[in-house]
């Protein structure tokens, strides 16, 4: 799988990255020698695939993913917004200063934007709505309210599906890829 990096730079994903990725995500503590061992690759290789994967911008975090329920933010919500002509960066300034906006993006169809929002109560969630809606960009938002996870946010299965074949790899590497 081709993908753009930074700076417009097109990275082949190949297994050996993926493994490199399904690794750490599996042991996010683990450092080069363990992935090493994991990945039955040299540690040399293993810091320069790391260090192209970062990069290109396509590892862009090593931090802990956090569950924001244990976290007492157990109430999730979409929110869709409808912005004035031309006010994509106020809005994009407004949302950032909410703590409780997780992500926003600028999308195609009726809504300009979709953020996801978390909070800790129903009564927090009105609160931020109510915000949101309070703003002189937001012409009209509309909410979703998560009910549960069902496949939570995740990119191994796809790098899985798409990465690109190698024929060049260690012995070790290639008796591994069961």
């Amino acid at each position: 799988m081709c993908l753009s990096g930074e700076g417009g730079n097109d990275v082949d994903v190949d297994q050996l990255d993926v493994a490199l990725i399904e690794a750490l995500h599996d042991n996010p503590r683990v450092g080069d020698l363990e992935l090493s061992r994991i990945t039955r690759v040299a540690r040399a290789t293993v810091q320069s695939r790391l260090s192209k994967l970062v990069e290109a911008g396509i590892i862009t975090d090593f931090g802990p993913q956090i569950d924001l329920a244990a976290a007492g933010h157990s109430v999730q919500a979409f929110v869709t917004l409808e912005i004035a002509q031309g006010s994509l960066d106020a809005v994009t300034d407004e949302l950032s200063a909410m703590p409780n906006v997780l992500e926003a993006y600028v999308t195609t169809g009726t809504a300009d934007v979709v953020c996801k929002i978390a909070a800790t109560t129903h009564e927090d969630l009105q609160r931020i709505l109510l915000a949101i809606h309070s703003s002189r960009t937001v012409a009209r938002s509309t909410s979703v309210v998560v009910l549960s996870d069902i496949v939570k946010t995740r990119s191994l299965p796809m790098l899985r599906a798409g990465a690109v074949s190698s024929a060049v790899r260690a012995p070790a590497y290639r008796a591994h890829r069961d």
